[in-house]
C-alpha cells in the first residue's frame, strides 16, 4: 500500500487549492450556509460555481482530454474529492450525470451521444437524472413496468418513475423502459433519454423527513421518444445498466473519510459548547469512531493503490461501501448521544449535523444495503456457501 502521493499529484493539490482559495466565497464555506438558501436561488448558485470550475479546467479530473476533462489520475481524483470536502465547496449539482452517464457514453455512446452530451454535462448546460425505481421496482429493478411502447420511429412511454434524484431540477432523464415482453425479465428492457420539458410529463416532489425535497415521481403520460435516444441497442438496457452501475463502484472512499472526520471534529465541539466532553462514556464513544475513521482511511489508501496500480477491485468493493456507511451512522449516533434531545431540534448550529444524522439512515441501504453487499463478501472473497 502506497501512503504517498507523487510530486505531480501534489503539484495539483496546491493548485487546486489555490483556485479554491480565489474562487470559493468564504460565507459558503460556513456550516450550515446552503440550510439557508432558497432551494432554487441556491441550486443555480451551485451550478453556476461549478460551471466556472469546469471552465478552470477543475471538473472531469479522470476523463480524457477529448471530453473535456484533465486526463488526469486516479491520486488526483482522490485529491480533487478530499479538497472539495475540506472547503467545504458545495457537492455537485450533476452528479448522476457526471458519475454515471458520460463515462457510460465514453464506452457505448454513439458518436453523435458522444458529441452532444458529454461535454454540455461537464459544464452543467445540461442537468441529468436517473429514471431507474418504480413504485414496485427497487430492490428488484428487473421488476420495472413503465413500458415504452415502439411507434415508427418513436417510442411511446406511459408509468411512473420514483426516488428519482434532482428530478425538480433536471433537464433530462436517463432512464430504464420496458420496450417487449420476454419471458426472462432482465431481457425487454431498454436505456433511454428521456427530455423531461416534453409534452405529458409531470414531476412532483418528494419531501424528506429533514425537509428537502432531493428527490420526486415522475410520470409518463403518451411522452413520445425518437428511437435515436437508446442508448446501447434495444433491448439490451439491463447490460447498459450493469456497466453504468459499475462506475460506482471501486472508488477509494477518502472524500467520505474527509467529509467524516470534519464531521466528528464538529461533534467534538459540539460535547465541549455542552459540557460533555469529560463524560467518560462519550470520550469512549469518541475515541472508538476515532479508530474506525482511521481504519476507514488506512483501507481508502489501500483501495487507491490498487486502482492506481490498475487492478480490478470487483467484489472487494463491497467491502468499502460497508465500511464507510456503517461508519457514518456510528457518527450519527454520536452525534445524537452528545446532542441528547437537541439531536431533535433544529437550529442552535447543529442543522448540518442533524440532516447528515438522519441521511446517514439511509446510506445503508441505496447502492446496495448491508444485506447484500455481506452476502457479496460473504460468498466471492471469503468463498463461503449461498
Amino acid at each position: 500500500m502506497d501512503l504517498t502521493y507523487s510530486e505531480a499529484d501534489e503539484q495539483f493539490r496546491a493548485e487546486f487549492r489555490a483556485w479554491l482559495d480565489a474562487n470559493l466565497p468564504a460565507e459558503w464555506r460556513q456550516r450550515g450556509f446552503w440550510s439557508r438558501q432558497d432551494r432554487d436561488e441556491g441550486f443555480a448558485m451551485r451550478r453556476e460555481w461549478e460551471a466556472s470550475k469546469a471552465r478552470a479546467g477543475f471538473a472531469g479530473i479522470q476523463w480524457p482530454k477529448e471530453y473535456g476533462g484533465r486526463g488526469g489520475t486516479p491520486a488526483q481524483r482522490a485529491i480533487y474529492d478530499e479538497e472539495m470536502v475540506r472547503y467545504r465547496a458545495p457537492l455537485t449539482v450533476n452528479g448522476l450525470g457526471l458519475t454515471f452517464l458520460a463515462p457510460t457514453l465514453m464506452v457505448i455512446g454513439s458518436d453523435e451521444q458522444k458529441r452532444d452530451i458529454i461535454k454540455p454535462l461537464l459544464h452543467n448546460e445540461v442537468i441529468w437524472c436517473q429514471g431507474f425505481s418504480e413504485p414496485n421496482a427497487g430492490s428488484d429493478l428487473a421488476a420495472l413496468q413503465c413500458r415504452a411502447e415502439p411507434d415508427g420511429d418513436e417510442y411511446v412511454i406511459n408509468g411512473q418513475k420514483i426516488w428519482t434524484s434532482q428530478a425538480m431540477h433536471s433537464d433530462k432523464m436517463f432512464g430504464l423502459f420496458r420496450t417487449s415482453t420476454e419471458d426472462k425479465k432482465h431481457r425487454g428492457i431498454t436505456m433511454l433519454i428521456v427530455d423531461l420539458r416534453s409534452p405529458g410529463i409531470d414531476i412532483r416532489p418528494l419531501k424528506q423527513m429533514t425537509g428537502a425535497t432531493d428527490f420526486g415521481e415522475v410520470f409518463f403520460t403518451d411522452v413520445r421518444v425518437p428511437k435515436s435516444n437508446v442508448i446501447g441497442v434495444e433491448g439490451g438496457g439491463w447490460d447498459v445498466a450493469m456497466l453504468l452501475l459499475s462506475f460506482e463502484r471501486g472508488a477509494s472512499a477518502m472524500p467520505q473519510y474527509t467529509g467524516f472526520r470534519r464531521e466528528l471534529d464538529d461533534i467534538v465541539g459540539l460535547a465541549r459548547d455542552l459540557g460533555r466532553d469529560q463524560n467518560p462514556l462519550l470520550r469512549q464513544r469518541i475515541a472508538s469512531s476515532v479508530v474506525e475513521l482511521e481504519c476507514l482511511k488506512y483501507h481508502s489508501l489501500h483501495v487507491l493503490t490498487q486502482v492506481e496500480q490498475g487492478k480490478e477491485l470487483g467484489a472487494a468493493s463491497s467491502m468499502t461501501k460497508l465500511q464507510w456507511s456503517e461508519t457514518h451512522q456510528d457518527i450519527g449516533e454520536l452525534f445524537a448521544d452528545v446532542a441528547g434531545l437537541g439531536h431533535q431540534v433544529s437550529g442552535d448550529g447543529v442543522d448540518d449535523l442533524q440532516r447528515s444524522y438522519l441521511w446517514s439512515r439511509s446510506e445503508t441501504i441505496w447502492g446496495g444495503s448491508s444485506q447484500v453487499q455481506r452476502n457479496i463478501v460473504a460468498e466471492r472473497l471469503l468463498g463461503l456457501p449461498r
